[in-house]
């Protein structure tokens, strides 16, 4: 979908006499929605083409303008009007600022800002017709923890219930290969609809509560806390001995969910990427604060790896165990040391994930016979 907008509002314009203001000699503006001066809004000029107005956001039109329609870019909203050699009559234009061709398309002209701004916040914006009717299969739409950009949703067909998410950042290609290549006890990818306002995830609900959930109510005890980073450690374990490594780079309480069973899942995708070993910094620095590892946020002598991993996990078994984190306050004993490691500034310095299980497994015997 072209981004459009048809405004029909143009600036109000008088000298002397407004409604029941007078001023001798001066020139005023004002906003045809809210009737605010525009002539003291800061930054403001009769020269300029466009200008939204400052009291409620409203975009008005110079009346010296010919037409009363803007167009604006789908990816990165410039004016297209304003660009040089710009015609509406083209049927399609080549942003000159980014490069994207958006469609010049009538059907899509919006009268009021409102409108455009509504419609750019739209989540299926941009799908196709049959991407639309595969989503309309789903129904009872129902926020999960009051976000909304998740949802537990339920199959018309069948009744399952599933997750949908609707992602702004993310890596395509990681998902694309999930979907066909799921990797145990991470929910399995069921569908993939990409718009012009992000990507829409299908994926398994998995019944069950979060580490965070669980902190809420009270702290995890040593012995469980192990066992559940010894569980991530399996997962982590597949995804970064793929032939082309995934690395999470999100591992914290709210990505962790344990089912009632006491299975061990890890979420959330939507920062993951993979792992190239000749990379020497990460482009996007993306992660959660202090479970993020330093080369994850630009603080590294090199990019993110399957280490950086680790590093959450170390912050993660810290946490889990005392309430804190590392630099809080410190589990004591044997486990002390592990975490240490984990959370090394230098990255080859911790534990892959299969060290980290195998020194998890070490601290258990070494507490079981003493």
């Amino acid at each position: 979908m072209a981004v459009i907008e048809g405004v029909i509002n143009r600036i109000k314009q008088i000298r002397g006499y407004y409604g029941e203001r007078y001023d001798e000699g001066e020139y005023y503006e004002f906003c045809t929605n809210c009737d605010a001066n525009l002539t003291l809004q800061k930054g403001y000029s009769p020269s300029l083409k466009y200008w939204y107005c400052r009291g409620c956001g409203q975009l008005q039109i110079n009346p010296d303008m010919e037409s009363d329609i803007v167009w604006y870019c789908d990816r990165c909203e410039a004016v297209l009007t304003d660009q040089e050699g710009f015609t509406e009559d083209a049927g399609e234009w080549r942003c000159t600022k980014c490069g994207y061709v958006s469609k010049l398309d009538s059907k899509n002209i919006y009268l009021t800002e409102g409108e455009r701004e509504e419609e750019m916040k739209n989540p299926y914006r941009g799908l196709s017709k049959e991407d639309l009717l595969s989503l309309s299969l789903y129904t009872n739409r129902e926020s999960v923890g009051g976000r909304d950009d998740i949802f537990r949703i339920s199959e018309m067909e069948t009744g399952r219930t599933y997750i949908e998410k609707r992602l702004r950042t993310y890596e395509k290609s990681i998902y694309e290969f999930l979907l066909e290549h799921p990797v145990a006890h991470m929910p399995r990818i069921v569908k993939l609809f990409e718009g012009a306002n992000g990507l829409i995830v299908i994926e398994e609900y998995i019944e069950g509560r979060t580490i965070a959930e669980l902190l809420e109510e009270t702290l995890i005890p040593e012995k469980k806390a192990i066992e559940i980073v010894k569980a991530l450690c399996v997962i982590l374990e597949d995804l970064h001995n793929l032939p082309n490594p995934i690395i999470h780079r999100d591992i914290k309480p709210s990505n962790i969910m344990l089912s009632p069973e006491g299975e061990v899942y890890l979420l959330d995708m939507n920062v993951a990427k993979w792992y190239d070993r000749d990379q020497k910094d990460d482009t996007r620095y993306l992660g959660t604060e202090h479970y993020a590892a330093p080369e994850q946020v630009g603080y590294g002598l090199s990019a993110s790896s399957p280490r950086t991993d680790t590093y959450a996990v170390g912050v993660l078994m810290n946490v889990m165990i005392t309430g804190r984190y590392p630099k809080e306050q410190h589990v004591e004993g044997e486990i002390r040391k592990i975490i240490e490691r984990c959370t090394s500034l230098e990255a080859e310095k911790r534990y892959t994930a299969k060290e980290l299980f195998d020194a998890l497994e070490s601290c258990e015997r070494n507490r079981d016979a003493g």
